[in-house]
């Protein structure tokens, strides 16, 4: 992997986090993670017109793509209810790296080097250890580890199909702002039908952060589309879930979570991890 992508792939680590913790602090995750899918439509909505059309062949996984963005969406919503921000966050991104590795090389075809496979068995070791640094779940804490665990699943699945489909389309930029201009409609409405006549009323709620997230969010996710299309599938996945770094430290040092010498031991393996990616 060349260091421009490997650069571009760990800005956009930094900017996920960033979103990440705007969603989570907010006094509303639900409000919050609509006026991010908002903020995004709307901006793609008025680039749209300007921008080349994804191949056809590709519209089947844009399709798949959007549905699992909006599970994932209100996922991460359930996952930062139930439980705190610097534990969910590892593991809902945590679980992707290694469900990526397996799908792109048996299912995708896209093997990895032998210094890559390390590096992201040590990064997935790393995360692993980072989600579980306050010592194992117990069953009170049962229902925010599904949560997370299943958001986790569905940003694999979703990374698998962008991954695949980004290459064929002939577009980042239009492939990227199509996705986030139907998650957009999806989640206004489910959220709709859950509000009702709160729905309104309860966007008047952190509107700046949650707009200012929603910019965020799709230069993050469009900088590692792009980056799909330059490096390894897996490889980049992996890099991209270094988000989680820099989630512990919001964690630790803006949310008062604790970080501890397990987190930073785990961190170390993490930065290992991505050196061996870099190879």
């Amino acid at each position: 992997m060349t260091p421009m992508v490997v650069a571009v792939v760990l800005g956009s680590a930094l900017l996920h986090a960033l979103w990440n913790a705007l969603a989570h602090t907010a006094k509303d995750r639900l409000a919050a993670i609509t006026l991010i899918a908002t903020a995004a439509g709307l901006t793609c909505a008025a680039a749209l017109p300007f921008l080349p059309a994804p191949n056809r062949a590709v519209w089947p996984y844009i399709a798949a793509s959007t549905l699992l963005e909006a599970l994932y969406s209100f996922g991460l919503v359930l996952a930062y209810k139930l439980g705190e921000f610097g534990r969910m966050y590892p593991i809902a991104r945590g679980t992707s790296p290694l469900v990526v590795a397996l799908v792109a090389t048996f299912v995708v075809g896209q093997p990895m080097s032998g210094f890559e496979a390390v590096g992201i068995g040590v990064v997935s070791a790393g995360l692993l250890a980072l989600a579980l640094s306050n010592g194992l779940p117990t069953r009170k804490d049962l229902p925010a580890v599904l949560a997370a665990v299943g958001t986790g699943l569905a940003i694999a699945s979703y990374t698998v199909v962008d991954g695949v489909a980004v290459r064929r389309a002939g577009t980042v930029l239009g492939y990227s702002c199509w996705i986030f201009l139907l998650q957009s409609v999806i989640v206004l409405c489910v959220t709709a039908a859950i509000r009702r006549r709160a729905f309104v009323p309860s966007l008047r709620v952190d509107t700046a952060r949650g707009l200012g997230g929603g910019v965020i969010s799709l230069t993050a996710y469009t900088l590692v589309l792009w980056a799909q299309t330059k490096g390894n599938l897996a490889a980049v996945a992996t890099l991209r879930e270094t988000s989680i770094l820099i989630g512990a430290a919001i964690g630790a040092l803006v949310l008062h979570e604790g970080f501890g010498r397990m987190r930073i031991a785990a961190s170390a393996g993490v930065v290992l991890g991505i050196l061996l990616i870099a190879h």
